[in-house]
């Protein structure tokens, strides 16, 4: 990291376009970070404190949520400071840090989601295996491996950035995002290019994956009623938060590496933010409203909490 000395900030030049209209965005922001912080953390409480939601497809759900957290976290508090700034600016280091956590927590969500479809294959596709494939080991393992193994990708994606000598210190976006960093580089980024692309392909895998594993599930639930019925409770809410990380993340990706200079700073923000606004909000929403056994828990949490605060204010 010698260029640690010659580059000590990195000014954030897409905040130019929001001159006009902070105070908005600003207040859009707490919002929305408050939504995500309630959503998340009442559907992580909500599988933790009822055991009978300790089974793997909620246990897969509520890693979902904690990583939902875990990114927003990199970007929301540091966004919302940047609105209410004269200057848009971040340290080499912290900047770094951001695009450790925002890339590990994109790239977490899809090997989360490739457990779940897995889960979900054999759970309909041979459930009489079910519980000896998915035990507690198991499933200790493969929640590990989706996050260690993002998380070991990211540290090699900082070291091959970290060694770039960098000719320039100001990023074209909102926050700090890697191939904006290496598009700054002085000399090669070769190896940052190709193992790019090596991680890009793989996270393909990851969505070619889950989209063959569902081709069987449909295969199987079309066979009987019963199929269908557990298709449509398990598989839709999952399907529908691929969609959205798959879609979120596909036009950022793309665009930062293709896109082109004569679409607007507005759009370019927009497309950059996407991924960390609709699946955090969103994910945790649609396996709250389609899911049954969360949905009930979630309003008998509440109405619990509501009787005890009752008391509370008669006392």
């Amino acid at each position: 990291m010698s260029n640690i000395s010659s580059i000590i900030v990195f000014s954030l030049s897409g905040f130019n376009a929001t001159v006009n209209y902070r105070m908005t965005l600003f207040s859009l922001t707490v919002l929305c970070y408050f939504v995500i912080i309630v959503v998340n953390a009442s559907l992580i409480l909500t599988i933790i404190l009822d055991h009978n939601l300790h089974e793997p497809m909620y246990i897969f759900i509520c890693n979902l949520c904690i990583n939902g957290l875990y990114g927003t976290a990199a970007f929301y508090p540091k966004f919302a400071f940047d609105l209410l700034s004269n200057i848009q600016i971040i340290s080499y280091v912290n900047c770094l840090l951001q695009v450790f956590v925002i890339y590990s927590y994109a790239t977490i969500d899809f090997s989360i989601l490739a457990v779940m479809a897995y889960d979900r294959y054999v759970a309909i596709c041979r459930p009489l295996e079910y519980h000896s494939v998915m035990s507690v080991q198991n499933i200790a393992v493969l929640m590990s491996l989706a996050w260690l193994v993002p998380l070991l990708c990211e540290v090699v994606v900082i070291s091959l950035t970290s060694n770039l000598k960098l000719c320039g210190s100001q990023i074209q976006k909102l926050y700090c995002e890697n191939w904006s960093i290496v598009k700054l580089a002085c000399g090669s980024s070769k190896a940052n290019n190709v193992f790019g692309l090596i991680v890009i392909s793989f996270y393909c895998a990851h969505v070619l994956f889950i989209v063959c594993s569902y081709g069987q599930l449909v295969k199987s639930a079309l066979k009987s009623k019963e199929g269908r019925k557990k298709f449509t409770q398990t598989c839709v809410p999952h399907l529908l938060c691929l969609l959205n990380v798959t879609a979120a993340l596909l036009f950022d990706t793309m665009y930062s590496r293709y896109g082109s200079a004569s679409v607007s700073q507005n759009v370019k923000n927009f497309m950059a933010v996407q991924f960390l606004i609709f699946p955090p909000v969103l994910n945790p929403i649609i396996y709250g409203l389609i899911l049954t056994k969360i949905r009930y828990r979630v309003v008998a949490l509440c109405v619990m909490a509501g009787q005890r605060l009752k008391l509370r204010l008669k006392v």
